[in-house]
């Protein structure tokens, strides 16, 4: 029978309890050789010497290896108790390194890792870039410095012409007058009609013609063109109409009319500019309405002018006229280029 088994008849410890096995796996027996039968030298590891009761040491097994891992065969810990609940600190105050956790088996508490602050990410701030002339490269600002520098200049000069033309005489007026009615006449030429006490209270309409040389050698005459309508039309219903359109061809008119005398001869060296001013403006229309046709050359223009009065209030009593007054300019020749020729036919 095996030796582990009780009712082999091997003698037991004090008190009735069997003394444990040892690693070798050998019973308890006494000293003249118990029920095994076994020699007294050959007696296990576990065995009990004689009768005296003494254990004699176990010598290391010669056996195969406990299949048990260390961890297992070693004792466990004494389980202690549940861990004293202690007075709970608040966040702020422990910081986030003071935490404490307990373990899972109850033995008390247990520290935890440290972790480290989370640094904040701070905000990347915009770069202002240089914007404008700043913008661009030495040498591009240079150059756009010079430009407006001379646009200044030109701006400031005109300026100054302008304020000596409509300003009362003075010395510089006196001294260069001519310089400054060159540069005003005819396009930048100022009055103080607006604002007369008795204005401008008729409606004149400005119309031209031309002589046209056709493709085939013949002469042929167009009929009138209204200017001032084709103006008016322009004008009406545009919010912003351009300054061309409402002041060109009043302006040039006005400006012949009062540098001619009532036989529609030049008074000095005004009036033929103003002749070149409205043929110019003349041959500038004809093409827009292609009045020449396809191959034709305008060779002679012809101005007209039909004024008629403005009708007065019915308050006033005023009694005008309403037949209208029709003045008819001389034929004007032109180049076939449309530059004018200094002269009338």
């Amino acid at each position: 029978m095996d030796a582990y088994d009780t009712g082999s008849g091997a003698r037991q410890g004090p008190g009735g309890r069997e003394h444990p096995a040892g690693p070798g796996g050998g019973g308890t027996g006494d000293g003249a050789g118990g029920a095994s039968g076994a020699p007294e030298g050959a007696a296990g590891p576990g065995a009990v010497r004689g009768g005296s009761g003494e254990t004699a040491e176990a010598p290391p097994a010669s056996g195969p290896a406990d299949p048990r891992s260390p961890s297992e065969t070693a004792e466990p810990p004494p389980v202690t108790g549940p861990a004293e609940p202690g007075p709970v600190r608040d966040a702020a105050e422990s910081g986030p390194s003071a935490g404490t956790a307990e373990s899972a088996s109850g033995t008390g508490p247990a520290t935890a890792a440290t972790a480290e602050p989370v640094k904040p990410v701070e905000p990347v701030m915009p770069v202002d870039l240089p914007t404008g002339v700043a913008a661009l490269s030495p040498r591009y600002q240079v150059g756009a410095l010079v430009a407006l520098a001379v646009v200044a200049v030109a701006v400031c000069a005109h300026l100054g012409l302008v304020f000596l033309h409509v300003a009362p005489s003075n010395t510089l007026t006196k001294q260069h007058g001519a310089a400054v009615d060159e540069w005003v006449f005819p396009e930048f030429e100022q009055n103080w009609k607006l604002f007369a006490p008795n204005p401008l209270q008729q409606n004149i309409s400005v119309q031209v013609r031309a002589e046209v040389s056709t493709a085939d050698g013949e002469i042929r005459t167009t009929g009138w063109y209204d200017l001032s309508a084709e103006d008016g039309r322009a004008i009406d219903g545009n919010p912003v109409p351009s300054h061309t359109q409402q002041n060109e061809l009043r302006r040039a008119w006005d400006f012949f009319v009062a540098t001619h005398d009532s036989d529609d001869r030049a008074v000095g060296l005004r009036g033929t500019l103003s002749e070149s001013y409205l043929r110019r403006i003349a041959v500038l229309r004809l093409e827009r309405n292609d009045a020449a046709g396809p191959g034709g050359v305008v060779e002679r223009v012809q101005y007209r002018s039909r004024t008629t009065n403005v009708e007065p209030p019915s308050w006033s009593g005023e009694k005008v006229s309403d037949r209208p007054t029709v003045r008819e300019l001389p034929w004007w020749t032109v180049s076939g280029s449309g530059d004018p020729r200094e002269g009338a036919a």
